[in-house]
């Protein structure tokens, strides 16, 4: 694809490992803006709500059957401290960078041109392959439901990328306001799930699992120790995306103040939520049951005997929860591919937005990969690449919050990460054990996903690096940097 026209001029050269930037034209920018002041600490806690909710519903059960109870359960307290630090972390970086580039303008200022690409496609592909697995657990959701006498397909999924495509391309104002509802609704059905599961609690049902013979078996951890490693993808799944928030920051009201408040208060929401799932769902029906559920809550309470009325509630709340998540992952790959699309890192004609400022390319194109892998069905697999896309990126943000907390001690941080590098290097070792967990659970997976990283990659070192755009926000961000570097 050639750069844009409005984008040429003679190129100058970066200080940064022989990448070469060129200076837009009037009106680049004008074309790639965001509306801003849209959204203030409360519709930035909705949207990291949003983003994750369809993981109470599904997904984490799968840990059951690698660790049973007690290795998911530690999975799920280290992921939980992973993620804390982690936003901890991010929340500090995004009051102190705040542009729609999110980890990929953290690494860019503290690991160079190299690190925030290799950080940002990460995020993308965790953001572009999310919603082709929640799309394919949208189409059995309807199926099961019965509405309209709808089956699973095709067509089904095509449906849900035009619908949600086509409200975000109506603006971002509209878009958080309609995430927000949808989530509200997703959390009551999982108040109204504990309502109908915690009468019906026994602690015995946690621990219906049989122990192997693995090293360390017992009928806590009945695949042994091994198990608690091999648990934390599907842990993960209780937290997964949170991490979007800040790609929010050029929409943001005082991002310096709201971005911090906003993520903080997501994670805080998201752990509570997790550590009721894990232990009631399993404590009403059986952890053995869980397992292998496609639909924990809605199985944990027709397992335990509860009113059909109760459990179709739950039901069609868990549809809700699937679509907020849908939904905000939208918004999310929308935004970290206008922002590489802008700074020249991807194509720029994906950065380029409509009257209403949404980056109407950036919207459909990776919308159309997303309904193309969803076309395979595979939604276990798609949920495990994504993973690996994500745990890739935690360790390149969390290498950025340290280098740039040794490096530039006076950038200012109008929020500063509690216990500092301490904090964000617990997440560095867990975010890295992580990454080898994906392959442990599903060497495929991983593999294809790292092939993907592999072709992006050499798409950045034949072509995009000698293309970058000089005065995209991340690329200013460097060279005032660099400035202030030669008046030392």
């Amino acid at each position: 694809m050639t750069a844009d026209p409005t984008a040429r001029s003679t190129p100058t050269r970066s200080a940064h490992a022989g990448v070469e930037a060129e200076r837009a034209a009037e009106g680049y920018l004008e074309k790639r803006r965001l509306r801003t002041g849209t959204a203030g600490w409360l519709l930035l806690a909705g949207l990291g709500v949003s983003a994750v909710i369809s993981g109470d519903y599904a997904g984490w059960n799968f840990g059951l059957a690698e660790g049973g109870f007690g290795g998911l359960l530690i999975a799920t307290v280290l992921m939980a401290v992973m993620y804390t630090a982690m936003v901890f972390g991010l929340a500090e970086l995004g009051s102190a960078l705040p542009t729609a580039g999110g980890g990929y303008t953290f690494a860019r200022r503290a690991l160079g041109p190299w690190g925030g690409y290799a950080t940002g496609v990460a995020v993308l592909i965790e953001y572009a392959i999310a919603p082709a697995a929640i799309a394919t657990f949208i189409g059995a959701y309807v199926e099961s439901l019965g509405l309209f006498g709808i089956t699973d397909g095709w067509w089904v999924y095509l449906a849900v990328y035009a619908l949600f495509i086509g409200i975000h391309l109506m603006g971002v104002g509209e878009a958080l306001k309609a995430m927000f509802a949808v989530t509200v609704v997703a959390v009551a059905g999982l108040v109204v799930f504990l309502v109908g599961a915690v009468p019906q609690f026994d602690s015995g049902n946690l621990l219906d699992i049989a122990p192997t013979d693995a090293a360390g078996a017992s009928s806590f951890l009945p695949y042994g120790l091994i198990g608690v490693w091999a648990a934390f993808p599907f842990a993960i799944w209780f937290f997964l995306a949170v991490e979007s928030v800040p790609l929010a920051a050029e929409e943001a009201r005082d991002p310096a103040r709201s971005m911090p408040r906003g993520i903080v208060a997501a994670m805080g929401v998201l752990v509570v939520l997790a550590v009721l799932m894990l232990v009631f769902t399993p404590g009403a029906a059986g952890s053995a049951a869980i397992a292998e559920s496609g639909n924990p809550p809605v199985d944990a309470l027709a397992g335990a005997g509860v009113s059909d009325g109760l459990t179709r509630v739950v039901n069609y709340a868990g549809l809700f929860g699937l679509v907020a998540s849908f939904f905000s992952i939208i918004y999310a790959y929308s935004r970290q591919t206008f922002a590489l699309s802008r700074a020249g890192y991807l194509p720029r004609a994906l950065s380029v937005t409509n009257a209403r400022k949404a980056p109407v390319l950036a919207l459909l194109v990776p919308g159309a990969i997303g309904f193309a892998l969803s076309l395979t069905g595979q939604g276990a697999m798609l949920l495990n690449m994504a993973v690996f896309g994500a745990t890739v990126s935690y360790v390149l943000m969390m290498v950025s919050h340290i280098v740039l907390r040794r490096r530039e001690p006076d950038l200012p941080r109008p929020y500063r990460t509690p216990g500092g590098t301490a904090t964000t290097g617990i997440a560095l070792v867990l975010a890295a054990a992580a990454v080898v967990a994906t392959f442990l659970v599903d060497v495929t997976a991983a593999l294809w996903t790292l092939a993907a990283y592999v072709v992006f990659l050499a798409w950045f070192a034949l072509y995009s690096r000698h293309h970058l755009v000089a005065s995209a926000p991340e690329e200013e961000f460097e060279l005032l940097a660099a400035a202030e570097d030669d008046v030392r």
